[in-house]
């Protein structure tokens, strides 16, 4: 599969794509129109040659793709409720939502609601596992970190497993399929139609899925080294590691997606593609004509457009979908 740095995400009702220079999201309205918004985006990590160093950029790129995420949900959402327009009326522009038109008081939202979401993610996946494993009676480093691994091992399939029965993130489920189709097709260089996406399949390497379940494999090497945090200060050093993990599941991400026909590389991508099917689901048609919008308006950026054309393309950059 020929790697384009190209990713995104589902939202509601839609998908966000993301290229090197741009973002664009799609949204399908109630009276079945597509609404489109993009944006010129440039990472840090291309501007600051500290923050572009490996395992640093995964770290700062990870912090980036949250903060899009967040505000191409509060688009989506502010969009596709939009009310359909009256008969013989013109529906109104996808102009900026009214989530952007709030300005510092929408980007102070969006903020905290980050910056709770990872209080959240870190109480549950750092602080609680630890804490259970303790009181299980494990003090030894290896048996320690095992155990604590397994709970947030567990933790996290049963987090993807409410998710996918979850009957109102059917529809997201579906726009996420979507997503990873239309970039298996413009990779493979295929006519981006939705007959022609449908082909590809749901699952993809790069997937923020998968992203996760190496996030939660590494800090299980990774913690048990540091052994059983027993002071406020050994917590927070465990903390304090998540970027450090983060960077490290993103250059092995980046990896995977160059060189997923490798045999090896299909080995080990393997369990983050299973757990591909709780957050993926097969999309219709509709949903596909949608991530094709999205995609369509980042495709045009200069370095994919250049990666399209060589034969053996080697990205500078990869997205985590």
């Amino acid at each position: 599969m020929p790697f384009l740095p190209v990713g995104g995400q589902a939202v509601i009702e839609g998908v966000m794509m993301r290229s090197p220079s741009r973002v664009a999201v799609a949204v399908r309205r109630g009276d079945g129109s597509i609404a489109v918004m993009e944006r010129l985006f440039q990472s840090v990590t291309t501007r600051h040659k500290l923050l572009s160093l490996p395992v640093v950029r995964g770290a700062v790129s990870l912090f980036e793709a949250l903060y899009l995420g967040i505000s191409a949900l509060n688009w989506s959402a502010d969009e596709s409720s939009r009310a359909p327009a009256p008969a013989g009326e013109a529906s109104a522009p996808p102009t900026a939502s009214r989530s952007e038109r709030g300005g510092a008081a929408a980007s102070t939202l969006q903020g905290l609601t980050l910056a709770l979401s990872l209080a959240f993610g870190l109480l549950l996946f750092v602080v609680l596992p630890a804490r259970l494993t303790g009181w299980l009676g494990f003090h030894d480093r290896v048996r320690f970190g095992l155990v604590d691994g397994g709970f947030r091992l567990l933790f996290f399939m049963l987090y993807l497993v409410l998710i996918s029965q979850w009957r109102e993130m059917a529809r997201v489920l579906g726009f996420h399929g979507a997503e990873h189709k239309a970039i298996h097709a413009l990779e493979n260089r295929a006519p981006l139609t939705a007959t022609s996406v449908q082909s590809f399949s749901r699952l993809h390497p790069r997937c923020g899925t998968s992203f996760l379940f190496l996030v939660v494999v590494v800090s299980i090497v990774l913690f048990t080294l540091l052994g059983r945090p027993v002071t406020l200060v050994q917590h927070l050093t465990r903390i304090a590691c998540m970027p450090l993990i983060a960077g490290i599941a993103f250059e092995f991400i980046r990896l995977s997606g160059r060189y997923a026909h490798q045999p090896l590389m299909r080995m080990l991508v393997w369990p983050g593609l299973q757990f591909q099917r709780l957050t993926t689901r097969e999309p219709d048609d509709s949903m596909c004509e949608v991530a094709i919008a999205a995609l369509e308006r980042v495709r045009v950026d200069e370095t994919v457009m250049k990666l399209e054309r060589e034969e053996s393309p080697a990205a500078a950059l990869a997205f985590i979908q």
